[in-house]
């Protein structure tokens, strides 16, 4: 699995339906802001960059599971690096997601965490290194035991969960590494968003994964 999380890049905005057709192409799942959910999610699996725990009612500025699968949303991530949450917002926005039929991904720091998030049973965690993200530097690089570490400990737990990482992920090598020590795929933001031909980029990172699941 390739996710592309736009963040709120300019380039992000600028090129949303042509980064949105690439991913359909190559069956990537792109993550836009929120305001591009509706109209992506008619060009290829969209997943929203953050979600809230909660049903309707009073929640102002919530973003709720109900309403993204509604608009053809099919799935979420949580807890980001740049949007962490509690425990307690993690366990519920999934047990949440589950129940309007949306696929999560439970991101985390580190393998500990990483088990910890595995009880509440995502469909997916990724692991991401705060210091590795945004940077040159891939995480089946520069940590390498940190992505099979946390397929270790995610599965003592729950064999079911898949295992993705980020931080860094810049080519298909890096790519190649990260399915080698047991992750099932990545989380990729800057790499492509800011590519300067960002389907080219696309291509070249789902590669190694269509060779692996094809």
């Amino acid at each position: 699995m390739l996710v592309i999380n736009f963040k709120s890049y300019e380039q992000g905005f600028k090129q949303a339906e042509t980064i949105a057709k690439a991913a359909a192409k190559y069956n990537a799942v792109v993550c836009p802001p929120f305001t591009l959910l509706r109209e992506l999610s008619t060009l290829a699996t969209t997943f929203s960059q953050h979600v809230d725990p909660y049903e309707y009612g009073a929640h102002t500025g919530s973003i709720i599971p109900v309403e993204l699968a509604s608009i053809g949303v099919k799935g979420c991530l949580i807890n980001h690096s740049e949007r962490r949450v509690s425990k307690d917002h993690i366990e519920k926005s999934v047990t949440l997601c589950k129940k309007y039929g949306l696929t999560t991904i439970v991101c985390a720091k580190d393998d500990k965490e990483a088990a910890e998030y595995a009880k509440f049973g995502p469909d997916y965690i990724a692991v991401e290194p705060p210091e590795l993200i945004g940077g040159n530097v891939s995480v089946s690089s520069a940590r390498p035991e940190l992505i099979s570490d946390t397929v270790n400990a995610v599965h003592d737990v729950n064999g079911q969960i898949k295992v993705l990482c980020g931080a860094g992920v810049k080519t298909g090598e890096d790519v190649r590494k990260a399915l080698e020590l047991g992750a099932c795929g990545v989380l990729v933001a800057s790499g492509i968003v800011k590519a300067d031909n960002p389907e080219e980029r696309i291509k070249e990172l789902s590669s190694p994964i269509r060779d692996r699941y094809s």
